[in-house]
Formats: structure tokens, C-alpha cells, sequence
């Protein structure tokens, strides 16, 4: 008589696919950045593995995931186009962390609202202090910060818009479940908006969609593109501008934003 197999201890990378990947987290509408199509979920379950091997909890990869934010955040508020670059390879390497943790709570059975806690955490204040981090850089760094209190303050509010526009999405969820209805579908026609004109300018917005450069990839790469253009023509001119920039489109995403959620059904049983 054999004996059995011993169980392994430890998942194959094939498994960590096939459990920690499945079709339903793939095809969210919304909750996959588009990284993770194009390498994230390639690379992620090499993450996976050494992240069982070392015994780390999912909320545990949460953590560091926040920690390459914050760090991303802080080479961009370091001046210099080498830091800028390097802001975009953390903020990168963050979406890689982003899908291991899911795959970790997955393979572990210990998905919860801790780890969904952290994950909002990690990605707003990311966001938040990348556009923070702009305005520092476009004052010429921290040393030059009380010299060029103009520029701080318009990455404050830069900042601050960016983050109320981030949060609305969260009052849809809030509004329901106090006004005793369940989640909305995750689906196009929960979401498209039934009012003509909102519909007409959010279809406009896919032709050019700048509402989609405040992600914290997207963010940096433009950052980084703006430092190079300074280095080149040796002045700051390029990153003020790009912080102006992004603060009026900012502003203009966070109204329609809000017109598209009130003409919609997502408020509605």
C-alpha cells in the first residue's frame, strides 16, 4: 500500500494563480487598474510566494504596499528628474504589491474589512501626498518651501480636491447603506448617467480621458515627464504649470464627477 503525498506546505505559482487570480477578480469593472492586465498579475504571484514563505499576513503586504507609496511620494517631493523617474518605478511597484495582498488573503481564506481598510488607506493617502509632493517640488524642494508658500498652497489644494473626489465614490456606498438600500450593481447602466448632457460629456471624457491621471502611476509619469522637459530647458517652468494644469482637471473630474453620480441610478433602489 502507498502512501499519500505529503501535502505541501506551501502553494505552486500555478495555484496562486488559479486562487488568488480567479475570473471574478479579474473582470471587476472597475476595481483593476490597468497595470495588472498589462504585468501586475503576471509578477504579482512571484510577490505571493515569497510573501508565504516568509509567513506575512495579507494585511501585512497592505502595509508595505502603503510603504512604497509614501515612498514614491517622497522622491517626487525630492527635487531632480532621477528622483521623479524613481517616483514612477515605486508607484509601479506598488500596483504589483496592490494585487499580491489580494492574492495572499485569498490563498490564506483571510479577506475582511481590515485588509479593505488598509488597502483605501494605502491608496488614498498615496495620492493625496504625490499631489502634496507636487507642490513641493514645484516650490524647488523643502529647503525652498518658505521662499514659495504660493506653490505649496496650490498642492494643497490640489491635494484636497484630488482626495474629495476620491471619497464620493465612498459616500454612494455610505448613502445607501443608511438609507437602508444594498450595494449597487457594479455594472455600466447602474453607473451611466440618465441625464443626456452628463452622458454626452462622460462619453467625451473616454476620447480624453485626463480623469484617469490621478492614480499614483499616472500621476508620477507625469511628474517625471515634466522634470525631464525642466532638466532640458534648465528651469521649473514645466512642473508649475503641470501643477496648475492638474488642479483645474482635477476640479472640472470632481463636478462631473458628482453631476454623474447624482443623474445616475447608483443613489436609486
Amino acid at each position: 500500500m502507498t502512501e499519500p503525498a505529503p501535502r505541501r506546505s506551501q502553494p505552486t505559482l500555478a495555484e496562486i494563480r488559479e486562487i488568488g487570480q480567479p475570473h471574478s477578480i479579474r473582470s471587476r469593472r472597475n476595481a483593476e487598474h490597468w497595470t495588472a492586465q498589462v504585468y501586475g498579475r503576471r509578477i504579482s504571484p512571484y510577490l505571493t510566494l515569497v510573501a508565504l514563505r516568509l509567513g506575512l499576513s495579507a494585511n501585512a503586504v497592505t502595509w508595505v504596499m502603503l510603504a512604497v507609496g509614501w515612498l514614491a511620494a517622497a522622491a517626487v517631493a525630492t527635487p531632480g528628474w532621477g528622483f521623479a523617474v524613481l517616483a514612477v518605478v515605486l508607484a509601479h511597484l506598488q500596483m504589483v504589491v496592490d494585487s499580491s495582498d489580494g492574492e495572499v488573503a485569498r490563498l490564506t481564506r483571510t479577506s475582511g474589512p481590515v485588509g479593505i481598510f488598509i488597502d483605501k488607506l494605502a491608496h488614498y493617502t498615496t495620492e493625496a501626498l504625490v499631489a502634496l509632493a507636487l507642490g513641493v517640488r514645484a516650490a524647488g524642494g523643502w529647503g525652498e518651501v518658505g521662499d514659495h508658500l504660493l506653490w505649496t498652497t496650490v498642492g494643497g489644494l490640489f491635494a484636497t480636491v484630488l482626495l474629495l473626489n476620491k471619497v464620493v465614490n465612498d459616500l454612494v456606498v455610505s448613502s445607501r447603506a443608511q438609507g437602508g438600500l444594498p450595494p449597487a450593481r457594479d455594472a455600466a447602466d447602474v453607473a451611466a448617467p440618465r441625464s443626456g448632457g452628463v452622458a454626452r460629456l462622460r462619453r467625451a471624457a473616454r476620447f480624453v480621458p485626463f480623469h484617469r491621471m490621478f492614480h499614483a502611476v499616472e500621476l508620477c509619469t507625469v511628474v517625471a515627464v515634466a522634470a525631464v522637459a525642466d532638466a532640458l530647458l534648465g528651469r521649473d517652468d514645466v512642473t508649475r504649470w503641470t501643477l496648475v494644469g492638474l488642479t483645474v482637471a482635477v476640479a472640472v473630474t470632481g463636478v462631473g464627477h458628482v453631476l454623474a453620480i447624482m443623474t445616475s441610478s447608483r443613489l436609486r433602489p
